[in-house]
């Protein structure tokens, strides 16, 4: 893998216009324009005729409701931009943040890590879906961004591992001490989806899913 080939992918802002847009619209405030209205008669029929509302209240009402309206078509809008640039991440290549991994007959596996300061060196560990480590090795870290690292595809034995799911780990030794990073898989984006309840948009990939705020690059 040469890390200094992909394009670092600038985080949208979308999604989080869009999720900023969901929490100021609570959900007990998400009506229709008709169902205001009804309330509004609703509230004027049963109104006390000694004792009238002041119909500067209904105009403060009407008020929120044009504000409402607004956040909520902007919150539509957002969604959809969102939505068209997920599409274009189709069939492309991403680094995120995953530790399963597919390997094709006579395959590789590549990733990448950001190593953490004062590392000495990172072992990539690989283990079937059973949990047995198959293979270990040691990359020398980079002194400052993403370190790049592929698996062979082979057991410790210098035979090829099957075909199958496996899972990828990392760990750092800093100070004598060995501690866990996350690891970033090259996988290719499938389909996008956006969470209903967040507003968040997920890339869906050959090795799983992963938010598009944590993708590192697209190549």
């Amino acid at each position: 893998m040469t890390t200094s080939t992909i394009n670092p992918l600038t985080p949208t802002t979308s999604a989080d216009a869009a999720s900023q847009a969901s929490s100021i619209v609570p959900a007990n405030m998400q009506i229709s324009e008709t169902d205001f209205l009804q309330l509004i008669t609703t509230q004027m029929q049963d109104q006390d005729p000694l004792d009238p509302t002041d119909p500067s209240q209904f105009l403060s009402q009407i008020e929120g409701l044009s504000e409402v309206s607004s956040l909520q078509s902007m919150q539509s809008t957002l969604q959809s931009q969102q939505l068209t640039s997920g599409a274009s991440l189709l069939g492309q290549m991403v680094l995120a943040p995953l530790s399963s991994v597919t390997l094709a007959t006579g395959g590789t596996v590549s990733g990448a890590v950001t190593a953490p300061s004062g590392a000495s060196a990172l072992t990539v560990s690989i283990a079937d879906s059973s949990g047995a480590v198959v293979d270990t090795f040691q990359v020398a870290p980079e002194a400052s961004g993403l370190t790049g690292f592929t698996w062979n595809g082979q057991t410790s034995t210098g035979a090829a591992a099957a075909a199958g799911e496996y899972t990828v780990s990392v760990s750092a030794t800093v100070d004598g001490e060995s501690q866990s990073v996350t690891p970033l898989l090259e996988s290719q984006v499938t389909s996008v989806t956006v969470d209903p309840t967040t507003q968040a948009l997920d890339v869906n990939t050959s090795n799983g899913s992963a938010p598009l705020t944590s993708v590192v690059s697209i190549f």
